[in-house]
């Protein structure tokens, strides 16, 4: 589930990386919708992490995973959260004055965030796939996945599958269905993720982002 997560968030730096490169004058229409889709991803990315803290480092500490990797994983944090936090403000700035300016500047912030962000995902995969792997029936990675899974509640589940399966491979949608039974993923989708595809969607369907 943390690799499907994970390409969540790297299609969406990638996308927004084409779209921001592509942006032209008088493109106040497509800002806009890069903008709501951002919105979602700073949203996704934050509590992707925070999360992680709350849950996920405490269940691995007891599992056995060591402070120091542990330690790392918060420092790389602090500078993803600093990443994004200047992001944010060059794509606020974008939003507000969709300038050729500011847009150079949101796609010079969004490529430092990728960098950090790439970085810290392949460590933090490297590291613990196989932990999780080994230790997938014990109580604490149990316990933890039950801990993911309260997380999201309708309506936020809704947007939260449907944003994990826009664009997704076939390899990354099994995955998603290992973790969560296929008629849960399909009823709240079907039924919550109405607001992610009539106003996120968009901005990665027939417009100039891949």
């Amino acid at each position: 589930m943390n690799r499907v997560i994970h390409a969540a968030v790297r299609r969406d730096l990638d996308r927004f990386t084409n779209a921001l490169s592509a942006l032209g004058p008088g493109d106040e229409r497509r800002v806009e919708q890069v903008s709501r889709a951002w919105a979602n991803f700073h949203e996704q990315l934050t509590r992707h992490h925070s999360s992680e803290h709350r849950i996920a480092w405490p269940a691995l500490r007891q599992a056995g995973i060591s402070d120091e990797l542990l330690s790392q994983f918060d420092a790389e944090h602090d500078r993803m959260a600093a990443a994004l936090a200047s992001a944010d403000q060059a794509m606020r700035s974008l939003r507000s004055a969709p300038s050729a300016e500011n847009s150079q500047a949101a796609g010079e912030a969004v490529a430092t965030l990728r960098a950090t962000t790439t970085e810290h995902l392949d460590h933090e995969e490297a590291e613990l796939e196989p932990f999780y792997l080994e230790h997938a029936h014990t109580p604490e990675m149990k316990e933890m996945g039950r801990a993911f899974g309260r997380e999201y509640k309708p309506p936020e589940a809704g947007t939260y599958f449907a944003w994990l399966q826009d664009g997704a491979s076939s390899d990354e949608l099994a995955g998603l269905r290992q973790n969560v039974p296929g008629p849960v993923v399909a009823i709240i989708g079907r039924v919550f993720g109405g607001k992610y595809r009539r106003t996120i969607a968009p901005a990665w369907r027939g417009g100039r982002a891949a």
